[in-house]
């Protein structure tokens, strides 16, 4: 998938092309039989390389974050269980009308921690897009999270999700059988589950379809995901009646949906790192360091009683918004200490 900080894959993002060209040159040079001989040159274009990369993702637009989240390279859940889980079983079904492979549960190691994993799917091929609509679950998809999320607060195992889509399926049956109701039913369940639960978005956050399986006593971002109430297409769409490259660009910038703004309006507790040119340029190494995040902050809630669990993560989200009256180690009480408020 990827080799270093070098994407090999044949999708570019516009914002990208200067980097494109120099790995073409690149390439070009490691296919050559005296490849040797071009020693210093490989190795000032592979610096001349990261050095625009950590140049133009220094200050990533909105709407460009937006677009590195959606690279058809850029890890997934189903990924991930493969680079950091150990002994994953996956759980099927919910027990009311079928199974949903929008959403994959099951059992698994992550370092020293038995987990139930949850995330969102959306598939690479487009048969596999196709079969798990496009990371878009419908109603069993949240009731199979649900009734395995319990089944591990029953046996004291800490929960982990990982958040990667645009939004629940909006479709006449997903309504029928109650999505709506699904994801409330969700976000009341997992504010006062038993255990600990932290939730990352690894790509993409959209909506209800993000919150559906996002209540967690600690909630991060990968540096290049996005979290927001509507995608930017969808915001355009309302407000200009007209989503294209301008009014999308507009949308993303006013959501405020990148991983610092949620960092700074206290939305989130955590951004983890990328590599340099985003997570689909070394897909490992950033496995590594959502690992890492994940270990550190199990190992953290272990120590805290069910009850206080419970009792910090209401108090969490109750504080989210609020303008006065925050307690001073919350998100948004260490923002109001850092204006002077």
């Amino acid at each position: 998938m990827a080799e270093g900080n070098g994407y090999t894959g044949s999708y570019t993002l516009p914002f990208e092309q200067p980097v494109i060209e120099l790995e073409k040159q690149i390439a070009v040079l490691k296919l050559r039989a005296d490849a040797d001989q071009y020693a210093d040159e490989l190795a000032s274009l592979q610096s001349n390389r990261d050095s625009l990369l950590a140049k133009l993702y220094k200050d990533l637009g909105a709407w460009d974050t937006v677009r590195v989240a959606r690279h058809p390279a850029r890890p997934q859940t189903a990924d991930y269980i493969q680079m950091i889980c150990r002994d994953f079983r996956e759980l099927h079904g919910d027990r009311h009308f079928g199974d949903d492979p929008a959403i994959i549960t099951g059992f698994a190691r992550i370092g020293p921690h038995k987990v139930l994993l949850v995330g969102h799917q959306k598939g690479k091929s487009t048969q596999e897009k196709v079969a798990c609509h496009f990371g878009c679950p419908h109603p069993e998809g949240y009731r199979k999270a649900m009734l395995k999320m319990k089944l591990a607060a029953k046996f004291g195992l800490p929960v982990v999700t990982f958040i990667d889509t645009q939004g629940a399926y909006p479709g006449i049956g997903s309504e029928e059988r109650g999505i709506a109701e699904a994801i409330a039913r969700n976000l009341m369940e997992m504010s006062r589950l038993p255990t600990p639960v932290v939730c990352i978005v690894i790509g993409e956050g959209g909506s209800g379809g993000a919150l559906g399986i996002g209540v967690g006593d600690r909630v991060a971002m990968m540096q290049y995901a996005w979290y927001s109430v509507i995608s930017p297409e969808g915001c355009a769409a309302i407000l200009w009646k007209s989503a294209n490259e301008q009014t999308n660009a507009a949308a993303a910038k006013a959501l405020a949906l990148t991983a610092s703004d949620n960092l700074r309006n206290g939305l989130i507790d955590d951004v983890i790192a990328e590599p340099v040119g985003g997570a689909h340029r070394n897909p490992k190494q950033a496995a590594d360091g959502l690992q890492s995040w994940i270990v550190e902050r199990l190992h953290e809630l272990k120590r805290i009683k069910p009850a206080a669990l419970v009792q910090r993560r209401y108090e969490k989200f109750r504080e989210i918004g609020a303008l006065a009256g925050r307690s001073e180690t919350s998100p948004a009480g260490r923002l109001r200490r850092s204006r002077g408020g």
